[in-house]
């Protein structure tokens, strides 16, 4: 029996040639695009986000090309509650968050693979970069880095269940960026040279305490710079403006280049500090996903990385209780961020991760 694929279509090349290639085998493929918010949620009024009257033409043209049926699926409610609202409240609880992650655990692959399975299809198929296999001596499906390292996404993956992992289809993981983009031309797809979107796509200016303040219908107080000593520096000009690290914008004459450190809530103070004091060498992480074990029985050295674009560092990782891991780097690490991922690896294979809380 011919097995069926729900493909997620954002109008871009890379879920295009996902689609093209899950044809080329054989499945009964249909192409779907979330809906996730008008552009007047955002206070966007130009058409050039992923969810953009254009990039859904776009996906309907690609799914036309390939004579397969094409929906759009309105997520609006659930896109607010579960990654617009988690992002701007971590913001004001002085954390930096990843909203590609909670779009991709909460929207991508519950969500949508919910609507899969009412309409009685086999798999979620997406245009990420990253490689699911089963692994028959660990009886457990995982997952690793995709063949090409400047696009590999398995960082943002990370959460993904052993269910949600038997019924993902990723399709470019075997292959470069620049594959997929030849194979977009040779069939001639609309958005074969369509560029890769940068930006969060609810905030496309990358403005996110513009953006914050205009949804939320809120303003933040002004409050204090001051030093790690509580020397007061100058006058910040709302707490979520700032994130870890950051040295840029600060609107300070210092004698010295200093950056944000901490943030104190109660206080409403922005703590800066020289670069030497950004580095730590721990962290805890909750609200955790393990994808190559059920628990970590004992401590076991790991590589991880606390952000996207960063290279894996050694370090030794416990887990302390059911949702908290406790991470230890071999050498100090700059800028660790409340909110952000770490994500473990065992070489290419991702062990799992988790929310980073201290």
């Amino acid at each position: 029996m011919c097995k069926k694929a729900l493909i997620a279509m954002s109008g871009g090349v890379d879920s295009s040639v996902a689609a093209y290639l899950i044809k080329k085998k054989g499945y009964d493929a249909i192409g779907v695009t979330m809906k996730l918010f008008d552009n007047d949620d955002i206070g966007e009024s130009r058409e050039k986000t992923c969810c953009s009257l254009d990039d859904i033409e776009d996906a309907r043209s690609v799914a036309f090309k390939l004579d397969m049926p094409y929906y759009v699926f309105n997520f609006k409610d659930n896109f607010k509650e579960k990654v617009i609202d988690r992002f701007i409240s971590a913001y004001e609880n002085g954390a930096t968050p990843n909203p590609c992650i909670d779009c991709n655990r909460f929207l991508k692959f519950e969500k949508l693979m919910q609507r899969a399975e009412e309409l009685e299809c086999n798999y979620v198929v997406t245009g990420h970069y990253g490689i699911i296999f089963y692994d028959n001596e660990m009886d457990r499906y995982l997952l690793k880095k995709s063949v090409d390292p400047t696009k590999d996404q398995s960082y943002v993956l990370y959460s993904l269940t052993q269910k949600q992992l038997s019924k993902t289809l990723l399709p470019l993981g075997e292959m470069t960026k620049v594959q997929a983009r030849e194979i977009a031309e040779e069939m001639g797809f609309v958005n074969s040279r369509k560029k890769d979107s940068q930006d969060i796509c609810f905030v496309p200016d990358g403005n996110y305490a513009k953006f914050i303040e205009e949804y939320a219908d809120k303003k933040y107080p002004k409050g204090d710079f001051v030093d790690s000593k509580g020397n007061k520096l100058g006058e910040h000009k709302g707490i979520i403006r700032y994130t870890i690290g950051q040295r840029k914008g600060l609107g300070l004459a210092l004698p010295h280049p200093m950056y944000v450190m901490k943030k104190d809530l109660e206080k409403n103070q922005v703590i800066l500090g020289e670069n030497e004091l950004l580095y730590s060498k721990e962290l805890y992480a909750e609200d955790i996903n393990l994808i190559t074990c059920d628990k970590i029985e004992k401590p076991v050295r790991v590589k991880a990385k606390v952000r996207y674009k960063q290279e894996e560092q050694w370090a030794i990782v416990e887990q302390v209780d059911n949702d908290r891991l406790h991470i230890e780097f071999e050498q100090p690490q700059r800028a660790i961020s409340k909110g952000q991922a770490v994500v473990l690896y065992d070489g290419d294979i991702v062990v799992g991760g988790g929310t980073i809380e201290t």
